[in-house]
């Protein structure tokens, strides 16, 4: 099932806009991926409830939920874009250039 989900997942990945975003910010369902992680990588593992991995990013800072400091930095640049995919009930994001 990783590789069906795996490939569900990527076809999943895109680009969103901030504006797209904040009804997501709002539920407070949006959470950070580390530019250092696949994000498919880390939708297959919230999907899959992989706890162990899953804790270890928290526990690690490398998945975590938009902190104050980042929301006043998106919304001081409104043309923001992330690489994003849905996990439900999480929009997984990460920052792009």
């Amino acid at each position: 099932m990783s590789a069906e989900l795996r490939a569900q997942l990527t076809e999943l990945l895109d680009e969103a806009e901030l504006d797209w975003l904040k009804p997501q910010l709002q539920k407070d369902a949006v959470v950070i991926v580390h530019e250092g992680l696949d994000l498919v990588d880390v939708g297959v593992a919230i999907a899959q409830d992989d706890t162990l991995k899953v804790d270890r990013w928290i526990g690690e800072q490398l998945i975590t939920k938009p902190s104050n400091d980042h929301l006043a930095k998106w919304h001081q640049n409104p043309q923001q874009k992330f690489r994003a995919i849905i996990v439900q009930p999480y929009v997984l994001v990460q920052e792009l250039p």
